[in-house]
């Protein structure tokens, strides 16, 4: 298993438990794709990103969830998990232009440390099965997912988000 593959497992592993990734799922910001771990800066990921999914059946649909497992900072997540985005009743095949944006997409901005900020793709029962959520804060995606029925994520992407200034990890000082 490689380090990407493990932090992923990981990183999601953290709210859902295990998983499947079965299905591809490229996303883009600015024709620059996210791949595990990776770090994106606020100023890159100010509008929403291109997302295709792929399967091999327009007839299936999937749910798009993005949330940050550490709002309002890391050492005090109080917010977590902040919902940043939702589609639902995506084709296969397709992107999600072709979906139904549920929840507006809203720019990660952190202010303090380095955010986790995550993908995950659900399989739908059928369309129009999945419906918005409350909030935006405090969002549960293993709840919401038990709600609507969905599979577990058959594809998630993350990537490390801080402040447009921020240093990086952590410093040690001798």
């Amino acid at each position: 298993m490689s380090n990407e593959s493990s932090s992923l497992i990981s990183t999601i592993g953290d709210i859902l438990g295990p998983f499947n990734l079965s299905v591809p799922l490229r996303i883009t910001y600015n024709n620059r794709p996210v791949i595990n771990g990776c770090d994106l800066r606020p100023s890159a990921i100010l509008n929403r990103p291109m997302v295709e999914v792929g399967g091999d059946d327009f007839r299936v649909f999937y749910t798009l969830v993005m949330v940050n497992l550490d709002a309002p900072n890391p050492s005090n997540p109080t917010l977590r998990e902040y919902l940043h985005w939702m589609v639902t009743d995506i084709p296969a095949t397709t992107n999600v232009t072709f979906g139904r944006q549920l929840i507006s997409y809203e720019s990660p901005r952190p202010m303090m440390g380095i955010h986790r900020i995550v993908f995950m793709l659900f399989r739908q029962l059928g369309r129009n099965t999945v419906f918005e959520p409350d909030l935006r804060h405090n969002f549960s995606t293993r709840s919401f997912a038990q709600e609507y029925n969905l599979s577990l994520p058959v594809a998630a992407v993350y990537f490390n988000c801080q402040r447009e200034a921020g240093s990086g990890g952590r410093r040690f000082h001798n």
